[in-house]
């Protein structure tokens, strides 16, 4: 059976989620974080850059959250364009575009500190180019005005995207307050799979 290693709030949530959404057995098994076990020399056989989610499927050990949201959907057909077509382009550009831009430079904003001495200066130059990110993604679901973050159906993107948006809850200008994201997230949140997700993880209000 599958095993997701997780942390509430972490970026497994984006995992969970789908997982949710598939409908298939899982396992959740919750690191403990709080005391470094994702550090440990067991969590680091696993993942040798001591972060979380891991995806236990099998003899396969995968992380990287785009990497699993894609392996899942690979496996688990209804969540990704058929390959070879160009909805299945944009759902490629989506995907690395969120995990490699706009996650890139939101770990600068909650991580400051790893990049120069002057912390305050990194974040506030991380959240000023967060913005125009958030922008092009409120714009992008303006232009085909479908219901999910590819117009239609609901795929592996839409976890993602809503995990990143949920991160910047704490800015100034939130994902929440652009019209066309903002109304996203919230059918985003709204779905049963979402929802159970939310409870078990015990996430506080605002989710996003």
């Amino acid at each position: 059976m599958i095993e997701l290693h997780y942390y509430p709030s972490n970026a497994s949530f984006a995992p969970h989620i789908l997982l949710e959404e598939m409908g298939i057995p899982f396992q959740l098994r919750q690191v403990d974080q709080d005391n470094n076990e994702h550090k440990s020399t067991a969590s680091l056989k696993l993942h040798p850059n001591g972060l979380i989610p891991v995806l236990v499927d099998g003899d396969l050990v995968l992380y990287e959250t785009a990497a699993i949201l894609m392996h899942l959907a690979d496996c688990h057909p209804g969540f990704a364009p058929a390959p070879g077509t160009p909805e299945r382009a944009q759902y490629y550009k989506w995907m690395v575009w969120l995990t490699n831009t706009l996650q890139a430079m939101l770990i600068h904003y909650f991580y400051p500190d790893r990049m120069a001495t002057n912390g305050d200066e990194v974040k506030a130059r991380a959240e000023a180019q967060i913005a125009p990110m958030l922008d092009q993604m409120d714009a992008e679901l303006a232009r085909h005005g479908g219901p999910w973050f590819l117009g239609q159906p609901y795929t592996a993107v839409d976890p993602l995207a809503f995990m990143l948006c949920r991160w910047t809850r704490m800015q100034h200008n939130p994902a929440k307050t652009r019209p066309a994201l903002g109304a996203y997230l919230k059918r985003v949140l709204d779905r049963p799979a979402t929802q159970r997700v939310v409870a078990k993880e015990k996430l506080a209000d605002p989710v996003y």
